[in-house]
């Protein structure tokens, strides 16, 4: 099958690359390199092309006629990436999920001419912060969420909830053929060292040396998924058809901040790091744990919070 994946030199993006080429797919990535790098994809050659191409302006039309698939995964995904850049965070999430919906309608259109051409069928990866900072816990795809819509985050809260807007008034309005998972915090290999999300900034502080920053007390809590879990989790949810509905990918298992940087510290004996606290940046979410009671028929997490990190050490150990 050929498949194209947007944002495919990013942290899940390479990963799913490489899951799908290990499958025999043929894959072609669209990645602006904003927040991907070509070193997360340098090993990928046969049956790979890769596009440095961004989704805002990019001419869809131009692609293969024999694309089945897309794994709609562009956009920066951690705070401090996503931040840099607000405006064209919403811009990516709205200008760039219409274009490709757009060319998924025309595209459709003339394989009714052509019957040798299947109907694409389209995966947006949307995110656990469209529940905000949640008064229901744990997080159900039935709850509206908690957002603040004019907050440091909102370009890419409120940027993901547009998105999915669009996604199912293109399923209602002309059929498009659509999956909507909403990715909860996800950590493993090709993380970038400077990410800014918890995994990865514990992980490499301690491993420097460094002072491991809490923000806030601790207290927060959070639901980390190992990559290769999430990958399962959005290659399965794409070749189903009993879902269509959006539905939460994470692992269930919940830990405080605190005791995530203790278990880290644990599992770099040699490390002299020290806890800091600085305080807690605004909106920042105080619980996050999916429900994942929609998809555990077809998929539950296998990695453990112990054998993920230490997994994502010595990937972290190799590059810093």
């Amino acid at each position: 099958m050929h498949i194209l994946i947007t944002g495919g030199a990013g942290f899940i993006g390479s990963n799913l690359c490489q899951f799908l080429l290990d499958k025999g797919h043929i894959i072609t990535c669209i990645d602006n390199l904003s927040s991907g790098y070509l070193s997360n994809i340098k090993s990928f050659h046969d049956n790979f092309t890769f596009i440095n191409a961004d989704i805002i302006t990019y001419n869809f039309n131009q692609l293969p006629s024999d694309i089945e698939q897309i794994y709609h995964l562009s956009c920066p995904a951690s705070p401090k990436s996503y931040q840099s850049d607000p405006i064209q965070t919403a811009k990516t999430n709205f200008i760039g999920t219409m274009n490709l919906l757009e060319f998924i309608k025309f595209r459709n259109q003339n394989n009714k001419d052509n019957k040798d051409n299947k109907n694409i069928r389209i995966l947006f990866t949307s995110t656990s912060e469209i529940y905000g900072d949640p008064l229901e816990h744990p997080q159900k795809e039935s709850y509206w969420g908690h957002c603040n819509p004019i907050g440091i985050r909102s370009c890419y809260d409120e940027g993901k909830r547009i998105a999915e807007t669009l996604m199912f008034d293109y399923q209602r309005i002309h059929n498009i053929d659509i999956r909507v998972v909403r990715i909860f915090n996800t950590y493993g290999p090709n993380m970038d060292i400077d990410d800014g999300r918890v995994v990865s900034n514990f992980i490499c502080q301690a491993l420097q040396n460094k002072d491991i920053t809490i923000y806030g007390n601790g207290s927060q809590t959070r639901s980390c998924c190992y990559v290769s879990d999430t990958v399962q989790g959005l290659y399965t949810f794409m070749n189903q058809s009993k879902i269509t509905s959006p539905c939460n990918i994470g692992n269930p298992y919940e830990i405080t901040i605190k005791d995530l940087a203790y278990l880290i510290m644990k599992l770099i004996p040699e490390s002299t790091s020290k806890i800091i606290y600085q305080s807690l940046p605004s909106d920042d979410p105080k619980i996050r744990q999916p429900d994942i009671t929609k998809i555990k028929e077809i998929w539950i997490p296998k990695i453990d919070l112990e054998d993920g990190l230490r997994l994502s050490i010595k990937y972290f150990e190799q590059i810093i």
